[in-house]
């Protein structure tokens, strides 16, 4: 199995995680070519049995690099996907301390969705998303963000054993 992950990283969060994802996949014999949006051109995505596409959150939304990039990908129809991105974490209410419940979170958090239904709409096969914490504005990513990686790879290598 190969896999091509093309990730969009504005401050280094996004490239660590797909580093983390390439270290996790290798230690199960899956080879995977990590590359920054910026330096591929979405016409012509080298072949690969798995795409893994990552983009940070601005505003809630993908950045919009990324999201041109999707628009533009070249990709057959049933071509499988995943989506791995690196959000904002949620924050308690400064006004109650309360955390947001996930449908409060949902009204303002759109980068998996959007990105789904951009690539959605080339007709391809969503297989798996995730998504890993940033604690800050630039970071650093939340504590115990590998073993989500680390999980979420492992579920990618079941999805492609069946």
């Amino acid at each position: 199995m190969k896999i091509a992950y093309y990730h969009a990283s504005k401050f280094g969060n996004g490239a660590a995680v797909a580093a983390e994802f390439r270290t996790a996949m290798a230690a199960k014999g899956v080879a995977v070519d990590v590359h920054h949006i910026r330096e591929a051109d979405p016409t012509a995505l080298e072949p690969a049995d798995l795409y893994v596409f990552s983009s940070p959150g601005r505003m809630g939304r993908p950045l919009g690099r990324a999201r041109r990039f999707l628009k533009h990908a070249a990709l057959p129809a049933g071509t499988r996907y995943a989506l791995l991105t690196t959000e904002g974490a949620p924050r308690p209410d400064k006004n109650t301390g309360q955390m947001p419940t996930a449908e409060e979170t949902a009204r303002w958090q759109k980068v998996r969705p959007i990105m789904t239904e951009l690539l959605d709409a080339k007709s391809l096969t969503k297989v798996a998303e995730g998504c890993v914490y940033v604690t800050g504005m630039k970071g650093p990513l939340e504590d115990g963000w590998q073993a989500k990686v680390d999980s979420f790879a492992d579920s990618l290598a079941a999805s492609s054993a069946r």
